[in-house]
């Protein structure tokens, strides 16, 4: 079967705990999804390429390819919403799990109901794949020092290398570029990028922009262009 080419929601459930994995695909169609099941990591990259899913539940231990390398091979094609669980809850693993492309992740044990609201949290964000970007407040490029963003383009360049963000990643780092001179909450920047009714652990924001520093050469002590307001949570650096 080829990917589907219809108006229907799909939705992807990799997960070898088999009972669980239909749970999950049970709650999301009663959410209206099209709901393909795979229970190892092969398959789920099959699926993926095959079905062309808008979201991608992944389980981060699977047999066969683990659920990092594939949210990595799902990457080079789809630019589906990844929502990673895990039943690991070592902070090395969620940093992993998003650099290489997943949206948000959760830890097992964990509620179903929740999980749908994590969901329709990311499936009000635009796909790069559709014909308009993302809505964003400034439409020249910011300058910050050597860091240049590009809202229009959703493009980043420090200097003249680009920097390859992704879409939360920009989006962050975006939001904070459009308001320099404000210290922004955990909480106003998960309203700002994944919406008001988003539910779950707020320092998942904290996660991104650790990659976003990453990404920019920038470190926690030098702070150039994302910088920590002690007790608050985050302003834009001025780039020296």
């Amino acid at each position: 079967m080829d990917a589907s080419t219809s108006t229907e929601r799909r939705a992807l459930v990799v997960d070898d705990e088999q009972p669980l994995a239909r749970l999950v695909a049970g709650y999301l169609e009663r959410e209206g999804f099209v709901v393909d099941l795979a229970f190892d990591g092969p398959e789920g990259v099959r699926l993926a390429r095959q079905h062309d899913p808008e979201v991608i539940v992944l389980d981060l231990g699977l047999p066969g390819l683990d659920g990092i390398e594939v949210c990595r091979q799902v990457r080079t094609f789809s630019e589906a919403y990844v929502l990673m669980l895990t039943a690991r809850a070592e902070e090395v693993d969620t940093l992993i799990g998003l650099s290489v492309g997943a949206d948000d992740y959760m830890t097992k044990p964990f509620r179903p109901r929740e999980l749908v609201a994590r969901i329709t949290a990311l499936l009000r964000r635009p796909r790069r794949t559709t014909s308009q970007p993302a809505p964003v407040p400034e439409a020249a490029p910011m300058v910050f020092g050597a860091l240049r963003i590009d809202p229009v383009g959703r493009e980043v360049f420090l200097g003249e290398r680009p920097v390859g963000l992704t879409r939360i990643e920009f989006d962050l780092l975006a939001t904070l570029a459009a308001s320099p001179q404000r210290a922004f909450t955990r909480r106003a920047l998960i309203g700002a990028v994944w919406g008001d009714e988003w539910v779950g652990d707020e320092h998942l924001v904290d996660v991104h922009l650790l990659h976003v520093r990453r990404k920019l050469a920038d470190t926690t002590t030098e702070q150039r262009f994302v910088r920590t307001v002690r007790g608050v949570g985050y302003r834009m650096g001025t780039g020296s």
